[in-house]
């Protein structure tokens, strides 16, 4: 923003609104609100939202609760405040110079201003219930716009000048995001969201308004334009003779009602283009820019889209723009931007000229369109680096203007095609906070929230330099003590700026304290300290000074959270007292802590803090202090009295702290007085510089200014809104004439002053100003040279703290504590291993004390670590030991370990960990035991039938069994329900047919033969007619309906039950208790086997065999005898007998395991070959099973076929159903809609018919007015009379408005309405004025008559406009009509296609329940047919053949019959023929005799005839009949020719006085020029001379010649009317003396 102007407040406050501070303000303000008061001085920011042209020099857009006009020439700002809240939406008429917002309150309002005046017109009250985003003028007419937001979401149309709501639809849960007139139509609107377009068309009707929506359907992502499918009403209705009919895809899905009109399936839907940005043409098209990179052109009128395309460049074009487009990428990779696809831009924004299409977008390239056809030619004429969001045009078209969403603004002049200039250099993002430069009266300071700091001229807002820190900015203050500026940061730095040249401020230093977020920073009135807050209460104390170089002090941590801080200086005892606002967790109550600050901290300060740079209590002397209730903040003024705002209710509690309470025994402190402040939301509060008002603030954004002394309200205002957030910060200027007030979301910076305040106020805080500046001059001087001569503070590219991201800054400091030993070389490494240019202040604290601490111990920790070393040896060396030693002996290895709680923790860390794995483990295992569970129930619990399979042993066979689920109680019930009903039927169908038996006993033997074969047919053929073999597999096919009977629903849903029961085998009653026996015995000899005590008690004693058997008694071996170890000389007779015996026996048992072994070697080939033919035998089983298993398979699959064909068959019936519903609630609809279109049509007939009387009645009025206009003149004489005839039918030039006269606008003067009429005709009436002076007055004409004619003219002049009006309006009324029966006969057309698609549905329906679905068996090869050809068999029909062959005889011995006849009709017709041919001759000679003599009676003779016959010379009489009608028509043509004359002659002088009027014209345009030049040169030789007394002088004898000269014009005007008059007396006396004459 480059200047301000003056402020105008929008609108009063309403009477609903509910008044703030009402109750104080009458309780305290009677003296002094009435003597004080603020206004605003200027505002600053920028809004987002719409921007645009109020005439040709002057811009507006809105800002928090303001709109602010800026003026491209001088630069000057003009502030207009809407009263009750932020403005919401905006938008300004160019032609009409009038804007229109709403504000954002409850139930908001639209209001109507006019510019430069700022006057309301008029206030728009709908029934919007929570805001309005969109709003729109008209190009001509009084016609805006709006739309709603949630939850109305309605687009209403107003006439503003009227202030009358002419017509609204709702569109529920469209967001919209931009609304348009059509310049040369108004009665079209474009409404444009994030996916779709619509086009809504106002429709008029007199004094009646309708909305009509017709949506555009956008091309698909790829720019491919495909027709509308309109899937509820089908092109065609396809039917297929299996299949059935082609439905819509709504009945498909069984959707009936608005769902199945709009009802689209997911594949048909393609993801449309995305507007970005529209604008239209002067031919009503829109040309539409695309997310996808596309523009569209879209006609008004029907709403067909085309996809423009770029016009392809020649060879060598192409190639040039290939270069510069790799240019322009390199560009931009080396600047580290995206690269810009310049072939294919997104638009953001467009604006139509007479020349082409410009537009722009994120590329921030101006591009110009050519557009011819479909397609353009793309020229870049600027190219700004930023994204672009608005492009305007001036209402002349001279000026472009570019508005980006950085805040910046420019302008860009297509004439002259140069360079575009900055307007506007503006801040997108929020300010943070404002601040006074020093010494305060003269310079303000701002910074916004991504870390740009802009200088401001506090006279008239005027921004005189801006720099971008590019960080974002968490706290600002300004320095009262030198021209230098800090800035705090979200990663905890303080940039601090040299601002002593306003033009060009630069960062001379940067501190990093720490990691915490810098929340706040404040500086004492001396300008000595600079106060940081940071989170989790560190308070930073830094010396302010820049001879100092901003060192910092100290640091403060405090317990709890800190709400506020503030500070106030102690100039006689030299102290700076910090006031803390501490939160008390879990107690409504509020913590104040106060310390103070010395002078003595700059100058020794290693005295007054720790080696960590912590302060020292003793040096700050904390006092602490509990209030009773919570406050969100706090200020301090002399004699101990402390304001806090109070958050549980809204007032301002005020404290006495004495000073006896100390921290030792802190008690709680009651508040003295409590002053309601009626505001509501977190609040703070600000002190004066002076101390003597207080400032209130708070989400409300309304600013309440106390008196400290008595609390009483001097001023309020309502600077910002709730709805952007509140108020963020307020500050004093030193002199307190200006208070800067900072919204916290709305983006606006406002600075207030002083409207009217006591004098003693204002002395008051001038005199602390002179006092402060007394203190402040010399050190401000002194510091400012120095601040002048510190170096500009380069940024580091390879700094690691800049480039960290902020997570890592959201982290806490590490404690001075982390350091870790090496277990190797024992060194210390510190965390804090960065440079110190990267790491903050505590932390290069913490590293000073590790390292002086490392110097001071540097020999211990050599001893240490040898100690260590060979402590670890001899360790290591015992441990040797112990494994040497017996395991008795043996030590733990827990036992060697030196740190037991070192070792303890790291076990209880790993048992964690294992603890924490187990229990991951285990939750998975019970997710999987639970899926496990769920599935063992639903696929093994759940089977009555469980699953199982039989393999063969040899062949790779298997045939698996089929699980079942039981049947649940309701599917039994519904069963046995089908039963009982299929019994009734059969009995019924019984009796039916014992009553229809009529044929008597006795049949012919051979009838009861072929009866018997057509039975024994019947029964081979009955298992092709069901359609499956199951009865041939144990199926019960006789409780089945029969394929020829399934007509109705209930009976193909019966059929399905029917055919899903599970096949049992059929058992008779004795095969059932056969088995019921057979069952039991072997359930009671199971029983019994299972508990057999003799069994029991042999296997207890003689593992259950009572005799040894032989294989036992063979495996046993016999033992040698003991002397066999003994040489065998050494044997006696007896040993070497008992070693035969023994030999014997072993050779007998030999030959018996021999034996025996021969003996299981045969039984085992016995049983093997056994086993191999029962293993075949059973694979051949199980081989036959399968086989078996394949043909029930078959059945099964027959049987699901059954059922497949016949759940088709009632889905079909189903969506015929949800058809035919949803045609009857369209139907129902579309006669509502009949009902209501009727009723419009017959309404608008009557109207029209009233209108057209009265219409005739103006006509005749019209008509009457020329007629009276005779009478009233008629004693006029004829020649004057002539003369006011010809002045009564001459009208003027119709004026054209002004701001329609320029060539230059594309859209020229655009389609006219009701309004612009009477605007013409009160234009018309001024054009009037001149014609009626009396200089037009005809010679002999007296005034009266003069007037009186005058007045008659304009009567004539309105009634012709009235009627022109009333013919335009009547128009319009039948073209209204006209739509209204098109809609009418179109819907009479629907509702006729309805009706028909009905009765077609019906006739289907019938076809359904009548052609049935027969499933047949049939044998492979049967029927082979001759040809590939298959026949059509869709309208076959499905007979018995007996009934064929029957028919086929009758048909033959029919035919021998009919051939008989016909020979002997043939015979017999011969004779006919011949007497019908003779009768036919003569009845036509009859007929021709008859007709000649009517002929003959019936003759005419004309006039013409009668003259024929008796003129004897016929052809004489009629040329000379010719040639007297050649005589008259030379005659006509010669006075044709001499009345042609007579008007070119007339034509030739009205051409010369033209001329001649042109040329006198053209002099005086001359003269007129050569004046102004002169004029000019007097006026700049007045300029430049001090001529003033010597002017006046000149100007009152001047003025006295003008006022003589006035004199005598009216003395000369008086004599000549006196000389008409007397002249006028002299012809009426001459015409009576010599009335000859």
């Amino acid at each position: 923003m480059e200047a301000a102007g003056e402020a105008r407040s929008a609108a009063p406050a309403p009477a609903d609104e509910e008044p703030r501070a009402k109750a104080p303000g009458d309780r305290r303000c009677s003296s002094s609100a009435e003597e004080a008061a603020l206004e605003v001085s200027w505002v600053q920011g920028f809004s987002k939202k719409n921007f645009g042209f109020i005439n040709n020099q002057t811009v507006c857009y809105p800002c928090g609760n303001y709109i602010l006009f800026l003026n491209i020439e001088t630069k000057k700002t003009t502030v207009l405040q809407c009263q009750t809240g932020q403005v919401g939406a905006f938008a300004a008429n160019r032609n009409s110079q009038v804007l229109a917002f709403s504000d954002r309150k409850l139930n908001p309002v639209i209001y109507i201003y006019t510019f430069p005046e700022l006057n309301k017109l008029a206030e728009l009250k709908g029934n919007a219930q929570l805001d309005y985003t969109l709003l729109a003028f008209s190009f001509t007419g009084p016609y805006v716009a709006s739309y709603s937001s949630i939850p109305e979401f309605v687009l209403s149309v107003w006439n503003w000048q009227e202030n009358i709501l002419l017509c609204s639809e709702t569109q529920p849960g469209v967001t919209a995001t931009s609304l348009t007139f059509n310049p040369m139509n108004w009665q079209q609107l474009c409404f444009v969201n994030e996916s779709s377009l619509t086009i809504w068309h106002i429709e008029r009707n007199n004094d009646e308004h309708h909305l009509k929506q017709n949506p555009v359907k956008l091309p698909d992502g790829q720019g491919s334009v495909s027709p509308r499918k309109d899937l509820f009403f089908p092109v065609s209705h396809s039917e297929d003779p299996y299949y059935g009919p082609d439905l819509p895809v709504s009945a498909i899905a069984g959707l009936v009602g608005d769902e199945a009109e709009t009802f689209m399936p997911r594949n048909y839907i393609k993801p449309s283009v995305h507007p970005t940005a529209h604008c239209w043409t002067a031919t009503s098209e829109i040309y539409v820019g695309c997310k996808e990179g596309y523009v569209l052109a879209i006609d008004a009128e029907t709403c067909s889209v085309s996809v423009l395309q770029q016009k392809p460049l020649p060879e060598y074009m192409r190639k040039i723009s290939d270069v510069v487009s790799y240019v322009r990428r390199e560009v931009q990779k080396k600047k580290g931007g995206k690269p810009k696809d310049l072939q294919k831009p997104v638009l953001f924004a467009m604006a139509f000229c007479n020349e082409g299409l410009y537009a722009a977008g994120s590329e921030g390239i101006l591009f110009f369109y050519h557009v011819k056809g479909l397609q353009y030619e793309m020229k870049i004429c600027a190219d700004i680096l930023q994204p672009i969001s608005s492009l305007i045009f001036s209402p002349d078209y001279t000026i472009l203007l570019l508005v980006t969403d950085q805040g910046t603004v420019y302008t860009y002049k297509p004439a002259q095609s140069g360079e575009v200039v900055k307007l506007l250099d503006a801040c997108s993002s929020c300010f943070l906070a404002a601040d006074f430069l020093t010494p305060g009266n003269k310079y303000c300071v701002s910074v916004t929230i991504s870390g740009e700091v802009q200088v401001w001229l506090l006279e008239d807002g005027t921004c005189l330099s801006k720099l971008n820190i590019d960080i974002e900015a968490t706290a600002m203050a300004c320095c009262p003590s030198s021209n230098s500026v800090a800035v705090g940061t979200k990663r905890g730095q303080i940039y601090f700026l040299d601002v002593t040249k306003v033009e060009a401020p630069r960062v001379v230093h940067r501190i990093f304290l720490s990691k915490f977020p810098v929340l706040s920073l404040h500086y004492d009135q001396s300008g000595q300290f600079l106060i940081a807050r940071a989170t989790e209460g560190h308070i930073f104390i830094l010396d302010a000074r820049p001879s100092k170089l901003f060192q910092v002090l100290g640091y403060v941590v405090l317990a709890d959270e800190v709400l506020d801080l503030s500070v106030a200086s102690d100039f006689k005892n030299d102290l700076v007292e910090v006031v803390v606002l501490l939160k008390v967790a879990e107690v409504q109550r509020a913590t104040l802590e106060i310390f103070c600050l010395s002078s003595a901290l700059t100058t020794d300060n290693d005295k007054y803090v720790n080696a960590q740079g912590m302060l020292n209590a003793s040096a700050i002397k904390k006092e602490q202090y509990d209030l009773d209730y919570p406050l969100s903040s706090a200020v301090r003024l002399k004699d101990n009295i402390v304001y806090g705002y109070c958050t549980c209710a809204p007032f301002i509690c005020k404290y006495h702290l004495s000073e006896e309470n100390m921290l030792e025994d802190p008690s709680v402190f009651l508040s003295e007085k409590r002053t309601p402040s009626n505001q509501f939301g977190p609040g703070f509060l600000c002190l004066s510089p002076n101390s003597r008002w207080l400032a209130s603030a708070a989400k409300d954004g309304v600013l309440f200014i106390y008196h400290t002394f008595t609390m009483d309200i001097l001023a309020q205002k309502h600077s910002h809104s709730y709805q952007g957030g509140g108020i963020r910060s307020v500050v004093f200027s030193l002199d307190g004439k200006f208070i800067l007030v900072n919204g916290e979301n709305d983006g606006a910076l406002v600075c207030l002053k002083w409207k009217k305040i006591k004098k003693t106020e204002v002395k008051e805080a001038a005199f602390h100003w002179q006092s402060l500046l007394a203190i402040l001059n010399k050190p401000t001087l002194n510091e400012n040279i120095v601040l002048k001569s510190m170096a500009e503070w380069q940024f580091d590219p390879e700094s690691t703290s800049e480039s960290l991201p902020e997570e890592k800054f959201k982290e806490a400091p590490v404690k001075s504590s982390n350091v870790e030993v090496t277990e190797e070389d024992g060194n210390i490494t510190s965390l804090y291993s960065a440079s110190t240019n990267d790491m903050t202040w505590i932390g290069q604290k913490i590293k000073k004390v590790i390292r002086e601490e490392t110097q001071r111990f540097a020999n211990q920790k050599k001893e240490l670590q040898m100690g260590i070393k060979k402590l670890r040896k001899t360790i290591q060396k015992m441990m040797l030991e112990n494994e040497q030693v017996p395991d008795i002996e043996k030590l733990e290895q827990h036992e060697f370990n030196l740190d037991i709680e070192e070792q303890e923790r790291a076990q209880a860390e790993a048992e964690r960990e294992v603890a924490r794995a187990r229990k991951e483990i285990e939750m998975e295992n019970l997710a999987n035991r639970y899926l496990q569970d769920v599935i063992k129930h639903e696929c093994w619990d759940a089977m009555c039938v469980k699953g199982r399979a039989v393999k063969c042993f040899r062949m790779a066979c298997e045939v698996k069994n089929y699980p079942l689920k039981g049947h649940s109680e309701e599917e039994l019930e519904t069963l046995e329900k089908v039963l009982r009903l299929k019994k009734i039927e059969t009995a019924d169908l019984k009796v039916q047919k014992k009553n229809l038996e009529t044929e008597s006993e006795t049949v012919l033997p051979k009838e009861e033969g072929e009866k018997a074969e057509e039975a024994m047919a019947d029964d081979s053929a009955s298992d092709c007619l069901i359609g499956s073999l199951s009865s041939q597999y144990g199926g019960d096919t006789s409780i089945l309906y029969h394929q020829w009977d399934l007509h109705t629903r209930e009976q193909k849903v019966n059929q399905i039950v029917l055919l899903k029961i599970k096949v049992e085998k059929y058992l008779t009653q004795q095969e059932r208790e056969k088995a019921e026996m057979l069952a039991k015995l072997e359930m009671e000899r199971h029983l019994a086997a299972m508990d057999n005590e003799r069994l029991r008690a042999l296997n207890d004693m003689m593992g259950g065999v009572l005799e040894i058997k032989k294989e036992d008694i063979l495996k046993m071996d016999i033992p040698p005898p003991p002397f066999i170890s003994k040489p065998e000389h050494v044997w006696s007779d007896e040993e070497k007998k008992i070693f035969r015996e023994h030999e014997k026996k072993v050779k007998q048992l030999n030959e018996e395991k021999e034996n025996y072994r021969r003996a299981l070697e045969n039984e085992l080939k016995k049983l093997e070959a056994s086993i191999q033919e029962t293993t075949q035998n059973f694979d051949e089983t199980v081989c036959k099973l399968s086989e078996r298993k394949v043909k029930i398979e078959m059945v099964i699959y027959q049987e699901e076929l059954k059922i497949v064909n016949l759940i088709y068959a009632l889905l079909l019936d189903e969506e015929l159903d949800t058809r035919e519903v949803g045609l009857h609630n369209f139907l129902m609809k579309k006669e509502k809609d009949k009902v209501k279109t009727a009723r419009t049509i017959q309404t608008t007939k009557n109207k029209i018919e009233a209108y057209i009387d009265t219409y005739e009645n103006a006509i005749v009025e019209e008509k009457n007015l020329e007629c009276g206009f005779t009478k009233e003149f008629a004693d006029v004489p004829a020649n004057l009379f002539d003369e006011l005839f010809q002045l009564y039918k001459h009208r003027p030039k119709t004026p054209m408005t002004e701001i329609l006269h320029d060539t230059a606008n594309p859209y020229g003067d655009g389609s006219g309405s009701a309004e612009d009429y009477k605007d013409a005709l009160t234009l018309l009436m001024k054009a009037m004025d001149k014609l009626d002076s009396p200089e037009h007055m005809p010679n002999g004409l007296d005034l009266p008559m003069w007037e009186h004619f005058c007045l008659a003219r304009r009567n004539k002049m309105e009634s012709e406009e009235l009627v022109k009006w009333m013919a335009l309006t009547l128009a319009e009324m039948q073209a209204f009509l006209q739509r209204r029966m098109d809609d009418n006969e179109k819907i009479k057309s629907e509702i006729e296609d309805i009706f028909q698609e009905l009765t077609w549905l019906q006739e289907e329906k019938m076809k359904l329940q009548l052609n049935l679905t027969v499933q047949f068996l049939l044998k492979q090869g049967q029927v082979e047919l001759e040809s590939t050809e298959i026949p059509d068999y869709s309208d076959a029909i499905l007979i018995n053949k007996s009934v064929i062959e029957e028919l086929n005889c009758s048909i033959m011995a029919q035919g021998q019959k009919k051939i008989a006849s016909m020979v002997e009709c043939k015979e017999f017709s011969k004779g006919i023929f011949q007497l019908e041919w003779e009768h036919k001759k003569m009845r036509m000679q009859i007929d021709d005799l008859k007709q000649k003599a009517r002929d003959i009676v019936t003759l005419p003779i004309s006039k013409d005839r009668q003259l024929f016959l008796t003129v004897l010379n016929y052809d004489s009489r009629i040329a000379h009949h010719i040639s007297v009608m050649e005589e008259t028509l030379g005659i006509m043509d010669k006075l044709h020719k001499k009345n042609v004359k007579n008007r070119q002659k007339r034509i030739k002088e009205l051409e010369k006085c033209i001329s001649l009027k042109e040329e006198a014209n053209y002099e005086l345009s001359l003269e007129l020029k050569e004046m102004l030049v002169s004029v000019s040169e007097r006026r700049h030789i007045f300029e430049a001379a001090d001529t003033r007394h010597v002017s006046e002088k000149i100007a009152k004898q001047r003025y006295r010649e003008i006022l003589k000269q006035k004199h005598l014009r009216g003395l000369v005007k008086e004599q000549e009317e006196q000389f008409e008059i007397l002249q006028a007396e002299v012809e009426r006396l001459k015409s009576r003396t010599f009335p000859i004459l």
